[in-house]
């Protein structure tokens, strides 16, 4: 007798769970907190934000520059001020609409995952608040003593590579892809590849691109935060 398939929620995060975008959102916090020269930042991190959106990001640059102000400071005040970012930026923005889409599949016996581009420390915190314990995210690389170098870790959870590490993730399992009948939430054609590599594909607060392409193919469309 065939064993049945897991059921899989992948939800990507930003625009998609959170309104907001988080890793720009903590760089903007670090920003206001002083750890960082206020005018270069900015226009550095907006323009990686403009390559995000238009899918032309290099992610190691990325994540060297997202990271640096972190690394500098070390980890007792790292943790210190993402646990006031969560306080005042993350927690406000979460909405009552994500929350319910995640404990829907929660109670429905699915096994909950957030797949993300944006690095685990920012992201781990805001996966426990929703509930969700298994993250795939940028992993960081760890120097000798411990703390992160700036470096990405392994194959980073973006674009294609999301495909590649929920695919690890299962190995970690002892299943593959034919194993579980997957959904994943995203609101942008940077997930493309994902989107089409799952059963249940869901446009969720959808760019335009990815609008016009889950419209052609069919695809749910979800507008999460649409009344407000």
């Amino acid at each position: 007798m065939t064993p049945p398939k897991m059921r899989l929620a992948l939800f990507d995060l930003d625009h998609t769970l959170l309104p907001i975008d988080s890793d720009y959102a903590w760089g903007v916090f670090t920003q206001d907190i002083g750890w960082c020269d206020p005018v270069v930042f900015k226009q550095r991190n907006d323009e990686f934000y403009e390559h995000y959106k238009a899918g032309t990001l290099d992610i190691h640059d990325y994540v060297r520059f997202a990271t640096e102000a972190v690394r500098l400071r070390g980890p007792a005040q790292a943790q210190a001020a993402h646990g006031r970012f969560m306080e005042t930026v993350i927690v406000p923005a979460i909405r009552s609409e994500a929350l319910a889409l995640v404990r829907g599949h929660a109670a429905a016996g699915e096994q909950l995952v957030i797949v993300t581009a944006t690095n685990e420390f920012v992201t781990r915190p805001i996966a426990r608040v929703f509930g969700i314990d298994e993250l795939i995210a940028v992993e960081l690389e760890r120097g000798a003593d411990g703390w992160i170098t700036g470096e990405i870790a392994g194959v980073p959870s973006a674009r294609e590579g999301k495909v590649e590490r929920v695919g690890q993730w299962l190995a970690a399992r002892g299943l593959g892809w034919p194993d579980v009948e997957a959904t994943f939430y995203s609101d942008s054609t940077n997930d493309l590849a994902l989107l089409e590599a799952v059963d249940h594909p869901v446009a969720t607060n959808p760019d335009a691109r990815l609008r016009a392409i889950a419209g052609e193919r069919g695809w749910r469309i979800l507008d999460l935060f649409k009344h407000k």
